[in-house]
């Protein structure tokens, strides 16, 4: 019987010495690949995706659509690469997002964007502040993600804001890390000072709103004024100072009203609160009595382009597992939600 082509390429290696030298560098090379390729769940597809954000003050979702929306649409569907274009328009403000083809270059969509936006402002009605131009990538998405929650017993002493504090601390120490990239915390509630006037104060005193706005404005102002050389030395000269504390507001003086003074505590209170957030994090446990709620918030860390998740992964958690008796306390319980490496 005559063989073919690939019957004598079988016979051939069956009888080779050399057959069992090639099985064992395949088998090297492949677990050199195992060892050196990234590797991760979500695989790197380069589908970019850039949002551009306007605000649009004093304009109705109808009229924003005919001056804003409709004319962004025009000029991002004529770039280089866009594949389909959608749109948000809402009371004071328009959100347009272009989708790239697969493939397309992350940089180079963004200043595609930013290029065509900026030679075409001509059609952007007058008194439209400049676009926001931000974009967005598979590599934004976080590959772990850890949640910060009190323990049972000490559910009651800690709220959102102090775990905020926390995970700050702790994305710091995880941005020092190399190969990290975007890290971002859901659920936050930080600090705020807040001044809430008094209509009826404010109208006895005979202050309005914006001045009282413009007094605790200009009062939070430092800025350079000139320097000195003395000595073989230069120094800065500095011309006022932030506000630091809740009475530096209250004792803010805004006018005089027979003689007496009128401070800032007269007409409105100075609080300490938080800042409410659309996203909150919250841990659900079960115990005798029920389902109990206790407060959350968890740091979402990405990683950079083209580095492995797998190993980065592992050295997030590592060095997770070092600070968890230095930087918060022990009646803090700290959990991988996510590991996609």
């Amino acid at each position: 019987m005559r063989l073919g082509l690939a019957g004598l390429l079988t016979r051939a290696f069956i009888s080779s010495p050399l057959t069992p030298l090639l099985l064992l560098a395949s088998f090297a090379l492949g677990l050199i690949a195992l060892v050196a390729l990234p590797r991760e769940e979500e695989p790197q597809i380069s589908v970019p995706m850039v949002d551009v954000r306007v605000e649009t003050n004093g304009l109705k979702a109808e009229d924003a659509v005919k001056l804003v929306t409709e004319p962004l649409e025009t000029i991002i569907k004529s770039i280089d690469g866009v594949e389909h274009v959608y749109s948000q328009t809402h009371d004071d403000s328009v959100m347009v997002t272009a989708r790239f083809l697969v493939g397309t270059s992350s940089d180079a969509a963004i200043l595609r964007v930013h290029e065509k936006i900026r030679a075409n402002m001509d059609r952007i009605p007058v008194g439209i502040p400049e676009p926001l131009i931000v974009g967005r990538g598979i590599d934004d998405v976080a590959i772990v993600v850890v949640t910060l929650s009190p323990t049972t017993e000490a559910a009651s002493r800690w709220t959102a804001n102090g775990l905020t504090r926390l995970a700050r601390e702790l994305q710091v120490e995880v941005a020092k890390l190399p190969d990290i990239g975007l890290t971002y915390i859901v659920g936050q509630q930080p600090e705020e000072i807040r001044i809430e006037p008094d209509p009826e104060k404010l109208s006895l005193y005979g202050i309005t709103l914006q001045q009282l706005a413009g007094k605790i404005e200009g009062a939070n102002r430092s800025f350079q004024v000139g320097r000195v050389r003395q000595a073989n030395e230069q120094r800065t000269l500095v011309a006022g100072q932030t506000l630091q504390h809740l009475t530096e507001i209250g004792n803010l003086l805004l006018t005089a009203r027979d003689g007496r003074p009128v401070y800032v505590r007269d007409v409105a209170d100075v609080v300490l609160a938080t800042d409410p957030n659309e996203t909150r994090v919250s841990e659900y446990r079960k115990t005798k009595d029920g389902l109990e709620r206790v407060p959350a918030v968890s740091l979402a860390i990405a990683k950079r382009p083209g580095t492995n998740a797998v190993v980065i992964a592992d050295k997030i958690i590592e060095r997770l597992e070092q600070v968890r008796g230095s930087i918060f306390p022990a009646d803090v319980e700290m959990s991988i939600t996510r590991n996609y490496g």
